[in-house]
Parts: structure tokens; sequence; C-alpha cells
């Protein structure tokens, strides 16, 4: 049987599946959740500022600790996260470029520590859980 043009050689395949990923990096970006995904326990996050590949929308892997329904689309917060990366292989990075034009040299996962809701375009502080 003949490979279809779109197939992606086996050694391609192994090597983004088998990638080792180095000591995660933690980093701090302000943005907003786009999507919630209640089944895989991941939101896709719109960050403000570029993680390292420059991509302003990651997908994040959530704690057990943060509860799915206190989640809401669409406010600002801040996200503390483990940014994690497996570098590819020269050969590999080429032939994705040269045969897919995939500008991909790198495979990265987000894992989600913590995320403070922050209080954007409001011109004076406003908290509704003290009782004075």
């Amino acid at each position: 049987m003949a490979k279809k043009k779109d197939d992606i050689p086996d050694w391609v395949t192994d090597e983004i599946q088998n990638a080792k990923f180095q000591k995660p990096e933690e980093l701090k970006r302000s943005g907003y959740i786009l999507e919630i995904y209640d089944s895989d326990n991941k939101i896709d996050a719109q960050l403000y500022d570029p993680v390292e590949d420059g991509r302003h929308i990651v997908t994040m892997d959530l704690p057990k600790k943060i509860k799915m329904s206190d989640l809401e689309k669409g406010v600002v917060y801040e996200f503390t996260f483990d940014q994690h990366k497996a570098p590819l292989s020269k050969k590999v990075s080429e032939y994705l470029q040269k045969e897919k034009e995939i500008d991909m040299n790198a495979i990265y996962q987000f894992e989600l520590k913590s995320m403070e809701l922050l209080d954007v375009g409001s011109s004076e502080s406003i908290d509704d859980d003290i009782d004075e």
C-alpha cells in the first residue's frame, strides 16, 4: 500500500512522541480563559505576553485543587504555570519545516500552578468579600 503524501514518517513521529522534557520553567503571565475543557481538566488561555515560542494562546493542564466551577471565561487572571520544553533534533525540525511548512524546534506543555483574579479596568478597588 502506497503512503499518502501527507503521512509523517515513523522516525519523526517516534521522536515527537518520545520527546524528553527538560526541567520546567515557572512563568507568570496575565490573560484570560478562552475555553474550559471539563472532561480533560484543561483550559485554553489567551496571554497578553507570549511564551518562549511566540504563542499567545496555550492549553494548560489544571491541578486538582482548582475547581472548574470557579473558572470564568473572559475575566483577567494572573496565571502562574510551569512551561515544560522538549527540544527536537535538527533533523526533525528541518523535515517539519521543509515538508510540512511547520516551524517547530521543540514541544511545549503547560501546567497551571495557580491563578489570581485581577481587577483590571476598574479605577477604584472594590472588594465584596470583606464585611465591615
